[in-house]
């Protein structure tokens, strides 16, 4: 049976569809089956697959949206190892059904005030659902304490952050716009290990 990770943010802007597709791409490198769920009315990771070419048959991909997100989870259970899911960016009904149809909701965010208050939405919705959360840290700047500091706000609150952040790093929008995750498009660079280490803390909140 297949584990699903919903990744939601109330927030605009928090990087969930790079998360979502790196996660994705990054799952199936390593072996497992892997599909990638677009439910989010922008469409960012449909026109983003619609960019991969030959890369496309390593990933099963659908932009189901409303009520087909539940049925199209369901079919896919079955199918593979993990279904990641895009959501979209506000604490509306399709972000809800996401929330429902998974196993963990993982909630990227940057270090900011703003993705912390944002993120107070994404946490009421999954926990109305009973829905599992983990946080990650996304466009991590290499200089300053931003980071360190909300890290130390998430511990203070006993909030299960995973030891997998996203740096700020030009490799993830050059892969994005190819429609490549960035282990494919640089597999030897750092956004490329950071890619695979959440691949890795996924794989174990699955176990």
């Amino acid at each position: 049976m297949a584990f699903v990770v919903a990744v939601a943010q109330r927030k605009g802007g928090a990087g969930k569809s790079t998360v979502a597709a790196n996660l994705a791409v990054a799952l199936a490198e390593a072996g497992f089956s892997a599909a990638l769920l677009d439910t989010d009315p922008q469409g960012t990771l449909t026109r983003w697959h619609a960019l991969r070419g030959q890369a496309a048959r390593d990933l099963h991909f659908d932009n189901p949206a409303g009520w087909r997100v539940p049925q199209a989870v369901t079919r896919l259970r079955k199918a593979v190892d993990f279904v990641v899911l895009d959501t979209p960016p506000h604490a509306d009904t399709d972000s809800r059904l996401a929330m429902r149809s998974a196993d963990l909701v993982l909630i990227p965010l940057q270090p900011s005030v703003a993705d912390l208050w944002a993120m107070e939405g994404t946490l009421e919705v999954a926990a109305a659902e009973k829905r599992s959360v983990a946080l990650m840290l996304n466009r991590v700047p290499a200089q300053g304490r931003a980071a360190q500091e909300v890290a130390a706000t998430l511990d203070q609150r006993k909030l299960p952050l995973l030891p997998s952040p996203f740096g700020n790093r030009t490799a993830f929008a050059a892969a994005f716009a190819e429609g490549l995750g960035v282990t494919e498009h640089a597999p030897r660079s750092q956004a490329a290990t950071e890619a695979r280490a959440l691949a890795e803390a996924v794989r174990r909140e699955s176990a």
